[in-house]
């Protein structure tokens, strides 16, 4: 602190502040009133970065000085400061060119690059990928987000190309194109994909958090994503299950949740709302050669279903199941108390992996057996929509045994008619096939066999003609790589509905329930900006 040392009359922090053009604490909470900031001089900036709970709350500078520029260490608010802005991408830039030190004019390169992260304009695609509606260099946009995937392909480059031009690398970079290319494949391989659906859902619980309802909710692997998702401010979960089984399972695994003010538990046996239940799920199968006393016992015994109707007459927001049972089994209830939204043919699901070279995406990995060729564009668009909300463009291949009109198959011809239907309902979709599956994910092959290719680079989607195509795929190479998967995601269902695997850990859990905290919220915006339209 020296060399910023002055030597003056003043003793307290009110008189510091008076006129000040910027306040940097590092000190404890709320050592700074509002008072104080309405002292400082115009458009003051404010750092206040004592963690947890900063010098002084963003809404106290607001109240006082509509012009300041306010930024904490806090992620729920605007302008987080953070040192994983920089550090990690100064240690990648210096280590990858073997730099001997860390010299202030590899420090410069990473603030300039931060800098210039900020002030360059974001695609609509990042914009949907973090939930804002614009990421404009000002007031509320002075430093990145910190999971914003450039950060890795821009400051380790600029930290790099410095240690080079001060002498202190021991291994130039050649090549700065290709270094990039390599960088944005570590972004893709990590957590990276799923980090600003984390923030969208985050930002989606304020004020309010969702309610999401899991129905195997004396499941541990459930019970642990749904703590997850409650301490990490995505969701307040309601776990469906017997109450006296899922507080002794919670207490074993040492989950620190307080029953109604963290979670709810909807304990068939006892909750009032049992009834109410039954008739309307009776009144949606009554008709299906369902007797009134055959739907209470489904509905005292179905979870899935118990969780479906409270997610369709809105005592939830968004709804998990599958960790037990069989898919089908689970997709039959979510299709009779949930449906379809409207206009849409059919459910389907999505799967991702996400491979060294970047996530890839496969469907339909468990739905539609053997979709005819309109079912399946729909499907392709319901896919594409889903992949960019993860802030990836899709690039799709129509895959077949066939390259490019080789075969007249039953299978090929379907893809081609796939196809046709998808040049005309979206034109602008970067889309090619029928081709073969290497094709699709080498550009090399896929230029010798057809060099006049719309899709350019690597194929991210992979629609197959298939269920058994889909599927083997999906589960032959996330064995045989061991690759982090997401979903199954459920497309096409009118409610915020996911229905996972046996197989899903609680990382995969606690992915879908961030994806469907993230269309919950989508659906809330939209009813809103309806209403207020009309």
């Amino acid at each position: 602190k020296e060399p910023f040392a002055r030597e003056t009359d003043m003793r307290t922090l009110a008189e510091i502040m008076r006129g000040a053009d910027v306040f940097l604490g590092l000190s404890a909470g709320g050592v700074v009133k509002p008072e104080m900031v309405a002292a400082m001089a115009e458009r003051p900036l404010i750092f206040a970065l004592a963690n947890p709970t900063p010098e002084i709350m963003p809404e106290e500078v607001l109240a006082v000085r509509k012009d300041a520029v306010m930024a904490s260490g806090r992620t729920d608010y605007p302008n987080q400061i953070n040192n994983v802005l920089c550090f990690p991408f100064i240690f990648r830039g210096a280590l990858d060119v073997g730099a001997t030190q860390v010299n202030e004019e590899m420090k410069t390169a990473a603030v300039v690059a931060l800098a210039s992260i900020a002030e360059s304009a974001a695609s609509d695609i990042v914009l949907a990928a973090y939930g804002e509606e614009s990421l404009v260099f000002g007031p509320n946009y002075i430093i990145p987000k910190p999971f914003d995937p450039r950060l890795i392909t821009e400051i380790a480059p600029a930290v790099a190309k410095a240690a080079m031009e001060t002498g202190v690398a021991t291994r130039p970079i050649e090549d700065f194109q290709a270094y990039k290319e390599k960088l944005s494949g570590f972004v893709y391989q990590s957590g990276f994909v799923m980090k600003p659906l984390f923030d969208a859902a985050r930002r989606l619980s304020q004020p309010h958090r969702k309610r999401i309802v899991y129905a195997e909710g004396e499941h541990p692997y459930v019970q642990q994503a749904a703590y997850q998702v409650f301490s990490d401010g995505i969701a307040r979960p309601i776990l469906v299950g017997n109450r006296d089984n899922i507080r002794h399972s919670l207490k074993h695994l040492g989950l620190r949740m307080k029953e109604g003010d963290d979670f709810e538990i909807f304990d068939q046996s006892d909750d009032p709302r049992v009834a109410v239940l039954h008739e309307e799920y009776y009144a949606l199968v009554q008709r299906k050669g369902v007797s009134p006393s055959h739907a209470r016992r489904v509905v005292r015994a179905g979870a899935t279903v118990i969780a479906s109707l409270l997610l369709k007459r809105g005592d939830a927001d968004a709804m998990i199941c599958g960790a037990v049972g069989r898919y089908h089994t689970q997709l039959r209830h979510v299709s009779q108390v949930i449906g379809l939204e409207g206009g849409v043919r059919g459910f389907a699901a999505l799967s991702g992996l996400i491979l060294p070279s970047g996530p890839l995406f496969m469907a339909d990995t468990h739905v539609a057996y053997d979709p005819e060729a309109e079912h399946l564009a729909e499907i392709t668009l319901l896919a594409v929509d889903e992949i960019r909300r993860f802030g990836i463009e899709p690039k799709v291949a129509l895959v077949s045994h066939s390259n490019f009109g080789g075969s007249n198959q039953p299978s090929a011809r379907k893809m081609r008619e796939v196809l046709a239907a998808l040049n005309d309902w979206a034109p602008d979709l970067e889309v090619e096939g029928e081709m073969q599956a290497d094709a699709a994910i080498s550009p090399f092959i896929r230029e010798e066999v057809f060099p006049n290719s719309r899709l350019k680079g690597q194929a991210n989607l992979l629609i197959m003609p298939t269920l058994d195509a889909a599927n083997i795929s999906l589960t032959l190479l996330r064995s045989i790589t061991r690759s982090i998967a997401i979903g199954p995601i459920l497309l096409g269902a009118a409610k915020p509905v996911h229905i996972v695997t046996p197989s899903a850990t609680v990382r995969s859990l606690l992915n879908m329930s961030v994806i469907a905290v993230n269309a919950a919220g989508r659906l809330m915006e939209q009813e809103a900006a309806r209403q207020a339209t009309t």
